[in-house]
């Protein structure tokens, strides 16, 4: 298939990267090469989008660190870059609305270019194109502004997945709305069974041909948590986060036992939204 032909995909990763480690940046490539694999899609970048502090998560530490450790992490990519949109919320954003702002972002960019494109024209034909543009109908207009436009897609691990199942954690219509507009990449582990997750739930069987699993068959169990377990205990954690990254954090001695208090009595923001909602 001609790449003319093939859907150009933006792989959005939202989470806290807290820190961001190379299992992380091992999701994008893992995507890439499955999704560029099928023949079907171009993958044309990547997005590293921290959530922001009001998630209120514990031990997360302070946004604008995260966000410079996963610059620091993407620094040599020619591909995968970081957003500080979401990060700079003043209120915790559902993971749609942050997709929804990125594919938004995308159709703006291509109705630019779109606009400033040099249109030839023949001789005596301005007056009847003109006319047609005016007689255009919404739907044509509306294909117009999609049209060649890549998709974003989320990049998750197979916990994020599962996590679709906790009470009040998501609401129902965000998951609906994900799988079924924009799709899910899920990079899946060692232990987990994504396939049966799916099987049990009515949403993502409905809409299982958008969820994309792909194995990790060179198995890697690194995760933000047991770096900072690491951190706590002094440990060296060179090799499990990108150099650059390590280096931040020993600087600013991000992590401790004063880091992992954070919001250690606090509920999370999605929990405590969702959960006020189904009181209402």
């Amino acid at each position: 298939m001609e790449n003319s032909e093939k859907t150009e995909v933006v792989l959005l990763a939202c989470g806290s990267f807290n820190p961001v480690t190379n299992m992380h940046l091992r999701l994008f490539e893992l995507a890439k090469d499955y999704l560029n694999g099928t023949g079907k899609y171009r993958v044309i970048k990547g997005i590293i989008s921290p959530v922001g502090d009001a998630y209120n998560k514990k031990e997360l530490i302070p946004a604008h660190h995260r966000v410079i450790m996963a610059e620091l992490a993407t620094k040599n990519s020619k591909w995968v870059e970081v957003d500080t949109w979401e990060s700079l919320q003043k209120e915790w954003t559902e993971t749609i609305k942050v997709l929804r702002h990125h594919q938004e972002k995308l159709e703006a960019s291509n109705c630019d270019q779109q606009q400033n494109s040099p249109m030839v024209e023949r001789p005596g034909r301005k007056r009847r194109w003109t006319e047609q543009r005016q007689d255009s109908s919404p739907k044509k207009s509306l294909d117009s502004k999609t049209k060649g436009v890549a998709k974003v897609k989320l990049l998750c691990g197979a916990d994020f997945l599962e996590s679709f199942g906790v009470p009040n954690l998501w609401k129902s219509e965000d998951i609906a709305q994900i799988v079924a507009d924009y799709g899910l990449i899920c990079i899946t582990r060692a232990g987990s069974d994504a396939q049966k997750f799916i099987y049990e739930s009515d949403v993502l069987w409905k809409h299982r041909s958008n969820i994309h699993l792909v194995n990790e068959w060179i198995t890697n169990d690194i995760s933000s948590t047991k770096i900072r377990r690491a951190l706590r205990r002094g440990q060296s954690i060179r090799y499990l986060v990108p150099e650059l990254v390590r280096e931040y954090i020993q600087k600013h001695d991000l992590y401790s036992s004063e880091s992992e208090d954070r919001n250690v009595e606090v509920i999370l923001a999605p929990l405590q939204r969702n959960t006020a909602k189904a009181k209402a």
